[in-house]
């Protein structure tokens, strides 16, 4: 079992892993029409992840970490970092990294797609596919009052 973490705002956590925000307005890893829950392997690599999109003016005074239980035989597929571009990590991101998490979506062969994360490559971001039929074994737990600490914003 792997917990996995995501941080939103409150009212988005009434349904954290619905993939939402990416059908909306696409990601890294998604175009805008895919539904695709991003989450991170570690609380700490969620917050990175959250904070790099903050308006250090205007910080969110709303936010909630979800987590949620993958189990073990909840399918899943990996990319390493040598299937990818050589700029991957460059912001915005290359208009190629949609085509992964696109294809994974329309190939349903696996509920999770753990990708590097751009910020801290030796750690991984979990790509949930909400429509998946092993989503419903995906432990999602109430979400939590989350604040950053205020050192973060110095």
């Amino acid at each position: 079992m792997t917990r996995v973490y995501r941080i939103l705002r409150k009212p988005y956590s009434k349904q954290p892993f619905d993939g939402e925000g990416p059908y909306r307005f696409g990601g890294r890893w998604s175009s805008p029409g895919v539904r695709l829950a991003y989450a991170a392997e570690h609380l700490s690599l969620a917050m990175l992840e959250y904070f790099v999109h903050i308006d250090p003016d205007h910080p969110p005074n709303d936010l909630a970490v979800v987590e949620a239980d993958v189990p073990d035989n909840v399918p899943r597929i990996s990319i390493d970092p040598k299937q990818l571009p050589a700029n991957w990590r460059q912001v915005p991101a290359p208009a190629a990294l949609t085509g992964f998490g696109d294809e994974f979506i329309r190939g349903e062969r696996a509920a999770v797609l753990t990708v590097p994360s751009a910020l801290a490559p030796a750690e991984s971001n979990w790509l949930i596919n909400p429509r998946h039929p092993a989503f419903v074994k995906i432990r999602v737990h109430p979400a939590k009052a989350f604040q950053y600490d205020s050192r973060f914003f110095q």
